[in-house]
């Protein structure tokens, strides 16, 4: 390992960007190749998500950096989701009772767009756009590309290479397809689908419903929700089965059909979407898929990270934050200072590797939890009750869903086994009449309430340690 090895990285993403923008910062030559056009210049969002969840680990990882403040410029808070029913009725439900904690929706392409440009300030990165990854030869380190502009093919030789290529990894595909080691990996999809709509603006450019928080409209197997944008849009993604159920993607294709679904489900809706069945029969259906796959190194020569490594459904809001937090970890192995890459890569996959595959797991709950519990009277009595509870004892209680998001130096394993350990003791003493919410509950009743649930979510973690869980 020094700062002379020539450093390739394949993907000039969220992650890919922030990763040369860090190693750029620790003295090491880069060069990145990405096979879209410079986001920059071209509008490449299209079947994409088009703004983010942006919260706690993602800051974390802008503020090593030197780019937080930068990033907080195109940020839209969000305090809570604002749950939508059928009759057009809402309700709030802040992510968390400490005010200083909310996530905030944030443009994929502006966030790429502040990357890349901080990244090619530094005279040590250059990144190469239209080159696509063909395959790479991980035992020689070669990667092979085509120029979607020349159509020319082409190879390069690299010291090491760093795989931050997303979902479909040309990088891991060539773990697999190579048979050099032992690969394990597996990609498992949901039955639902994701499709973008579009809120527009109102006639002065204002927002049209609160741009303070995620809207959801859940509805038991599908759902639809709104993050908001600069520009006063909201981006709309319906969630709905492929195959299943009264209305799916498979037989929503007539304009008829279509009106029919968004009156009857999403009334509210429908009245801010003027363009309903020109969107939806237009823009692409998107799968949703989580990847886990190990190891993530090969020798001392590659590398995957972010979405190449351990790509998660979007439920959590977590997707992008995790990636950034790769980054903080990988930059906290090289701190150090080990005597060669592959002890880096083996030491980076072991501290790394239980986290990613908790949030991958975090998120497909949180699936079920959005798109139906979020409207059940016991998931709300239980929701109101840790609100009270953090905003009385601030320091002394943090939801599943803080811990997750807003305690960005608790690992995601952590936070998934206290948060999980916390819901289940919360639910029981709700449902066995223990505990009951009010309005206006005194300090010393929600001072028996704390006591009741830590000597519970204690005895669960203790239960679930012998049980190896």
């Amino acid at each position: 390992m020094n700062k002379q090895d020539k450093i390739l990285i394949i993907g000039a993403g969220l992650c890919g960007s922030l990763l040369a923008l860090r190693l750029a910062q620790r003295g090491y030559k880069v060069e990145v190749y990405e096979s879209r056009p410079d986001l920059r210049k071209v509008d490449i969002s299209a079947g994409r998500s088009i703004n983010l969840a942006l919260s706690d680990r993602g800051f974390k990882a802008l503020r090593l950096c030197g780019v937080e403040e930068k990033a907080k410029e195109i940020c839209i808070p969000m305090f809570g989701r604002l749950i939508h029913d059928r009759q057009g009725n809402t309700f709030a439900s802040n992510y968390s009772g400490r005010e200083n904690e909310y996530i905030n929706s944030i443009s994929r392409g502006d966030l790429n767009g502040v990357l890349l440009t901080e990244a090619e300030k530094h005279q040590n990165v250059n990144i190469h756009f239209n080159k696509k990854c063909k395959k790479v030869d991980i035992e020689n380190s070669i990667v092979h590309f085509k120029d979607y502009k020349t159509k020319e093919e082409f190879t390069l030789k690299s010291d090491v290479i760093f795989g931050t290529d997303g979902a479909g990894s040309s990088l891991r595909k060539s773990y697999y397809l190579e048979r050099k080691f032992l690969f394990s990996y597996s990609q498992n999809y949901l039955n639902h689908g994701y499709k973008e709509l579009e809120i527009p603006a109102g006639k002065t450019g204002n927002h049209q419903i609160s741009k303070q928080h995620l809207h959801i409209w859940p509805r038991g197997d599908f759902m639809l929700i709104a993050l908001p944008n600069l520009d006063g849009s909201f981006t709309v993604t319906l969630f709905l089965s492929y195959n299943e159920g009264e209305f799916n993607f498979e037989n929503l294709t007539s304009e008829e059909k279509i009106t029919t679904f968004f009156e009857q489900e999403f009334p509210d809706a429908l009245a801010l979407i003027p363009n309903i069945k020109e969107e939806f029969l237009k823009n692409p259906t998107g799968a949703l898929g989580t990847v886990k796959c190990s190891p993530w190194s090969y020798q001392n020569k590659t590398l995957l990270m972010g979405d190449s490594a351990h790509a998660i459904v979007p439920f959590y809001g977590q997707g992008m934050n995790a990636s950034f937090e790769d980054v903080v970890v990988f930059d906290e192995i090289l701190n150090q200072n080990l005597s060669n890459w592959e002890e880096v890569f083996k030491a980076y996959q072991k501290v790394r590797k239980q986290d990613t595959d908790a949030i991958a797991d975090l998120a497909i709950d949180n699936f079920h939890e959005m798109k139906n519990h979020v409207s059940n009277p016991l998931f709300k009595e239980k929701r109101k009750l840790e609100m009270e509870l953090e905003k009385t004892f601030p320091t002394q209680y943090s939801s599943k869903y803080s811990l997750v998001t807003f305690n960005e130096n608790i690992g995601y394993n952590e936070a998934m086994k206290r948060g999980r350990a916390q819901d289940k003791a919360l639910l029981n003493l709700i449902a066995d009449d223990e505990v009951h919410t009010h309005l206006d509950m005194r300090k010393d009743e929600l001072e028996v309430i704390l006591s009741k649930v830590k000597e519970e979510t204690a005895q669960i973690l203790n239960e679930d340690k012998i049980a190896g869980l």
